[in-house]
């Protein structure tokens, strides 16, 4: 009687220990459905609770062979700026504040945020129109000495950063991993209104402008509009009547590169399209 009265106070004192904490119980007893922590606690469980003098090894098979883990269901929190994955909300309350600290400084005019105080300075120039750093060559000017120093590559010829797939050369190292994606297929950015893909975000970017019918860029002189900036320093140049692009074979001109290369299949009889 002593026995079983001590027994039963084993057991209570295991439920009052395991019932305060916030302990996931995740091993269920097959003779009662009690849920527990962990193995031995389960096991200790059957030996009070289930035990009896005729089937105590029947009980100790069960102890090692029946013990059910619960399946967790755990809640994910995911960070919307990365990859970042975790099941603590403190921790993903930490991982936030990280980025919001990488990203302290912002533009009062646009939604531009950085982590770096002249980083925000160079990108002001871009609204107040600033570009100190000019080219000794021809008539470009440059927010950033470092654009300069990029853009006077196309001068001397330089193309440092080679393709390791094809023959492609190109001046800056973020045009040559965006010539890749070409030979990877990889095209991360989708259209959520088409099906069209694209290898970089600027593209898209642009793309989408099609959909929206935005036009950011107009002529001053005539009613052109148009959705890139490239495309409207080719339509100037219809009015000022620059024509920098030369053929070396004939004496013709041209506004764009892209005229000039289409020229120039005339006198080497290429006919891609025959």
């Amino acid at each position: 009687m002593k026995t079983k009265i001590l027994k039963q106070k084993s057991v209570n004192m295991l439920k009052k220990k395991t019932s305060g904490t916030s302990t996931k119980y995740i091993f269920e007893c097959d003779g009662c459905s009690k849920k527990f922590p962990t193995k031995d606690i389960l096991a200790k469980h059957i030996s009070y609770s289930h035990k009896t003098q005729n089937n105590s090894d029947t009980i100790a098979v069960r102890t090692q062979v029946e013990l059910t883990p619960v399946p967790q269901q755990t809640e994910i929190f995911n960070c919307d700026i990365c990859e970042y994955k975790t099941s603590q909300k403190r921790s993903i309350l930490v991982h936030l504040k990280a980025h919001a600290a990488k990203r302290m400084y912002c533009c009062n005019i646009c939604e531009y945020r950085c982590n770096r105080k002249d980083n925000l300075q160079i990108h002001m120039k871009i609204h107040t129109g600033e570009k100190p750093f000019s080219c000794n060559i021809c008539e470009h000017r440059f927010i950033t000495k470092s654009r300069l120093q990029t853009h006077m590559k196309i001068h001397t010829g330089e193309k440092p950063f080679s393709c390791n797939v094809c023959e492609y050369r190109c001046i800056t190292k973020n045009r040559l991993q965006r010539h890749v994606k070409i030979h990877t297929g990889e095209k991360p950015f989708s259209c959520n209104i088409c099906e069209y893909r694209f290898i970089t975000k600027c593209r898209l970017q642009r793309h989408v402008k099609i959909h929206t019918g935005e036009k950011p860029f107009s002529c001053n002189i005539c009613e052109y509009r148009c959705i890139r900036k490239s495309h409207l320093q080719t339509h100037v140049k219809i009015h000022t009547g620059e024509k920098p692009f030369s053929c070396n074979i004939c004496k013709y001109s041209f506004i764009a590169k892209y005229s000039l290369q289409r020229h120039l299949k005339i006198h080497s009889g290429a006919k891609p399209f025959s």
